[in-house]
């Protein structure tokens, strides 16, 4: 994915830049810490693998026990406070990016139509094993199954 452009488009694309590799511990824990506020915080459950124009974080979250990775949901914490479950796994994350949103647009813009995306829809359709769906039908999915994250994640700040 981090080879894949994310065209910005002026505002009407995506505003994603994915990281050649995960963050360090080290560092995904400095700037969790650092995000929250809360020097205790355990950062050991996030990978980030990318970041929005202003610092906005999409990270896969391990939270489902002795699951691969690829089965971790994906999450996002902007760099204004909001935060939410983008996809269920790495498979609908890629059809969320497919039908034209990135992470920050998932969890920001409730309202945002969907804009599918040639070469993102042919990088779903050559590695995602979940069934094609809407953007926003993922989206409530992974929000109903994780319905806490975002309280879960403002009870963490100081």
């Amino acid at each position: 994915m981090s080879r894949t452009e994310f065209d910005y488009a002026d505002g009407d694309g995506i505003d994603f830049e994915p990281y050649d590799a995960f963050l360090t511990a080290e560092d995904t824990a400095d700037w969790l810490r650092s995000w929250t506020g809360n020097k205790e915080f355990d950062a050991g459950a996030y990978l980030p693998f990318g970041q929005d124009g202003t610092g906005g974080t999409a990270a896969v979250w391990c939270v489902r026990v002795d699951r691969p990775l690829v089965d971790q949901p994906i999450v996002f914490l902007g760099s204004e406070g909001a935060t939410g479950v983008v996809a269920g796994c790495l498979s609908d994350f890629l059809w969320v990016l497919a039908d034209g949103l990135g992470p920050m647009e998932a969890v920001e813009y409730d309202d945002r139509p969907s804009r599918p995306n040639a070469p993102l829809t042919a990088l779903a359709e050559a590695h995602a094993t979940t069934p094609r769906r809407p953007a926003r039908t993922i989206i409530t999915e992974a929000g109903t199954e994780f319905p806490t994250f975002s309280e879960d994640i403002e009870d963490l700040c100081r």
